[in-house]
């Protein structure tokens, strides 16, 4: 849909109807800049002086103080949502703003949205990317500490919705000692990998990691993809192996011809298995550890939906989603980590749903079952703290799949707009934030649900 209303004549008819005309999303290109530069670092926390280094080092632009006064382009534009003209050329725009606001303990500290955002904003590029550093509210005590931190959610949030051409607004809350995991999130944050990442809030805890390799931060690791014939799950299994994975590809004996195809194009294996049987676990473990030594990452993305009305739902319509959706990966889950096959220093993704935080009508069975997900990353998380391995969830809003494209052109399109970036994402958005969770660098994020949905009208 963003490729017809790009077109002359779509552009065209969407101004004539009064569709808005999404922008063509920034999305990661293995070996392209991180970012579009200039990059402006301010708000003078503990943070600000190692990001802005670490972004010198990569050979991006960084300044530290922008001039409000500095005469623009004739007939500029910004990401603001000013309404401004959108042909002219950007070079002299900011390419993203990272605002340190770690060591705000007032309210009167968050001025500094006003007096430091305000004005950038105004001067940001196509596709920019706002990136908000805190600290952590959970690690504060004074009540005043903790509301100055807790009230930069609401603000984030609220500037996501005010961007406009692609560009987006997320918060990053840090422990005191949090600086890898502050700079994998921004890595991620400023990154084309989260295009549809949008009014998010990442906490990172103090624990270190590093990727070996910037271009495959995933290189040597063996990565189970379950529900990988097609859609979003094949999708996981290419990114995964484009950035260095081995991957066994997991999905039901039906999907096999489908399955051997996304294998052989990346050079993984394939197996053949339904999730919900009951020797699911010890053959995806045999599996990987005959043909590749070990299981370093997880992904449960095998799912399905049975939608009905809860009225007219019948037994089987709920236990089937309940079983893939939910019990397959306590099943998995159990099997992995009680024989031994993962390493410490594991990941394990799941994939949720904006149905599981927000509900949907018709909807009660999924939505409970990605609900239940959440639940296993909240509860493992902690309990595979100790043992280095990471838990999280992502939670995709509407994403462009043969799915949905069956749904009526009319609920199709309004799925597609009610969010910030005022389209759908695309399974590779996906599969770029599950990726980012595995990597070795995002150590310092575990127990997290990041929704992949353009900052959805939907739920929180």
């Amino acid at each position: 849909m963003t490729d017809l209303f790009s077109t002359i004549i779509g552009s065209s008819v969407a101004r004539r109807v009064g569709v808005p005309q999404p922008t063509r999303l920034r999305r990661y290109d293995p070996g392209a800049p991180l970012c579009e530069a200039p990059v402006l670092v301010a708000g003078g926390g503990r943070f600000a002086d190692g990001i802005a280094g670490w972004l010198d080092g990569l050979g991006i632009t960084t300044i530290r103080a922008f001039d409000p006064q500095a005469p623009e382009p004739d007939g500029s534009h910004g990401a603001d949502g000013s309404g401004r003209s959108d042909d002219d050329d950007t070079a002299a725009r900011l390419g993203a703003v990272v605002l340190d606001l770690s060591e705000a303990r007032d309210p009167g500290d968050l001025d500094a949205l006003r007096v430091i955002g305000a004005p950038a904003l105004r001067s940001l590029a196509r596709n920019a990317r706002v990136v908000v550093v805190g600290t952590d509210p959970s690690t504060l005590t004074e009540v005043s500490h903790v509301a100055t931190q807790r009230a930069l959610e609401g603000a984030v949030r609220s500037i996501g919705k005010e961007l406009r051409h692609g560009a987006t607004a997320n918060l990053v809350l840090a422990h005191r000692d949090s600086s890898d995991g502050v700079r994998s999130a921004a890595e991620f944050l400023l990154s084309g990998r989260s295009a549809y990442v949008d009014g998010q809030v990442i906490r990172v805890d103090d624990r270190a990691g590093a990727n070996p390799d910037a271009v495959r931060p995933l290189a040597g690791k063996v990565a189970v993809v379950t529900g990988a014939a097609r859609g979003i799950g094949a999708e996981i299994a290419r990114v995964m192996a484009r950035d260095g994975a081995t991957v066994v590809a997991v999905d039901v004996p039906t999907a096999g011809d489908s399955l051997a195809a996304v294998a052989n194009e990346i050079r993984g294996t394939a197996l053949q298995v339904d999730v919900t049987a009951a020797e699911a676990g010890r053959r995806i473990v045999d599996h990987a550890l005959s043909r590749h030594g070990a299981i370093d990452i997880v992904v449960h993305n095998a799912g399905i939906t049975r939608d009905k009305l809860l009225v007219n739902i019948d037994e089987s319509r709920w236990g089937s989603v309940m079983a893939v959706n939910l019990r397959s990966i306590l099943q998995l889950n159990e099997a992995i980590l009680e024989r031994g096959a993962m390493p410490d220093d594991g990941r394990i993704v799941c994939v949720a749903s904006i149905a599981g935080i927000a509900g949907n009508r018709g909807q009660t069975n999924y939505g409970a079952s990605k609900a239940g997900v959440i639940g296993v990353v909240d509860a493992l998380s902690t309990q595979l703290r100790p043992r280095r391995i990471t838990v999280n969830a992502v939670a995709p809003g509407f994403i462009e799949t043969d799915m949905t494209a069956r749904i009526p052109f009319a609920t199709r399109e309004f799925g597609r707009r009610m969010n910030s970036l005022q389209q759908g994402g695309t399974p590779r958005d996906v599969a770029e934030t599950i990726a980012w969770l595995a990597q070795p660098g995002a150590a310092a994020v575990t127990g997290q649900v990041v929704r992949v949905c353009g900052q959805s009208l939907l739920g929180a």
